[in-house]
């Protein structure tokens, strides 16, 4: 650390946090971490590969699920190797541009993720509500431009966060409650006024989370109304079968990132174990 002044100080390293009084057990813990670590890159690896070489699979519905995939493989590249670290070999410090790049990369592929969600849902919406435009409608063009605006979304609205918060002093604590950076812990650490930060914070979120779960919401309202109205019941419940796997992956991204959000806000210390649950939860459980 250097010296801010005779009471502060500048810290140059972020301390991460496993499981508080649990270190005696790190190496049993770091166990189920690398089992989700390995079925997720081959699990999302063999589904890219069967997509690519099965010609039957070249549809927007797959091709949206490889997005997910790709998105999820980096996901999980770029925070489980870090969560082993420290339960493995309790490698506990992390630089500070080393932590502004990994929230980069955990927030970018998050808002990805989201976005290719709400590309599912439209996928689903277009096939059940309209499905005689399907392939007018979702051509290999228009898909590409889907997916790069998807990227460039992220791109600009993350792209912000690390030099945010490069420009504050961290003298207050250097302790992380988690084993990886995030935006909304490491600007609470700032000994500056962070009303910036939690104003763009809040603004990305309801902009990226907030508006996609919103609009997909809204996509299955249109689908649930459209399902009904169908006079023979095997043909609804095949429409539905169809959206059952999307719903299960939307509730398991959305709902642990809108509850630690508004944890990590609004929360306490009594908060803190489910901060923990649903910090390793919504990194995890997705791409797995």
């Amino acid at each position: 650390m250097s010296a801010v002044n005779d009471t502060k100080f500048q810290f140059t390293i972020f301390l991460l946090t496993g499981i508080p009084g649990k270190e005696d057990v790190y190496l049993w813990i770091s166990v189920p971490f690398c089992l989700i670590y390995v079925i997720s890159i081959v699990g999302n690896s063999v589904i890219l590969f069967i997509i690519k070489t099965d010609p039957s699979l070249h549809e927007p519905m797959y091709i949206f699920l490889s997005m997910l995939s790709i998105t999820d493989l980096g996901l999980s590249i770029s925070t489980i190797p870090t969560i082993l670290g420290m339960f493995l070999f309790n490698s506990r410090e992390i630089s500070l541009d080393a932590c502004f790049a990994q929230l980069f990369f955990i927030h970018l592929l998050q808002c990805m993720e989201s976005s290719f969600l709400l590309l599912m849902a439209f996928d689903r919406f277009i096939a059940i509500c309209n499905p005689l435009r399907y392939a007018s409608i979702l051509t290999p063009w228009r898909l590409s431009k889907m997916g790069l605006l998807c990227v460039l979304r992220g791109v600009v609205l993350v792209l912000p966060f690390p030099f945010l918060l490069k420009r504050f002093q961290y003298c207050r604590t250097n302790i992380l409650s988690h084993s990886y950076c995030v935006h909304q812990e490491v600007m609470n650490l700032a000994c500056s006024d962070i009303t910036v930060n939690n104003v763009y914070g809040l603004s990305t979120l309801v902009l990226t989370i907030g508006l996609d779960s919103l609009l997909i919401f809204l996509s299955y309202v249109m689908i649930f109304k459209t399902v009904l109205n169908v006079v023979s019941h095997a043909e609804c419940l095949r429409a539905l079968n169809t959206c059952v796997s999307h719903l299960c992956a939307v509730l398991l991204f959305y709902l642990p990132e809108i509850g630690l959000s508004v944890i990590h806000r609004f929360g306490n210390s009594s908060s803190h174990l489910l901060q923990f649950v649903l910090g390793y939860f919504y990194l995890l459980v997705p791409p797995l």
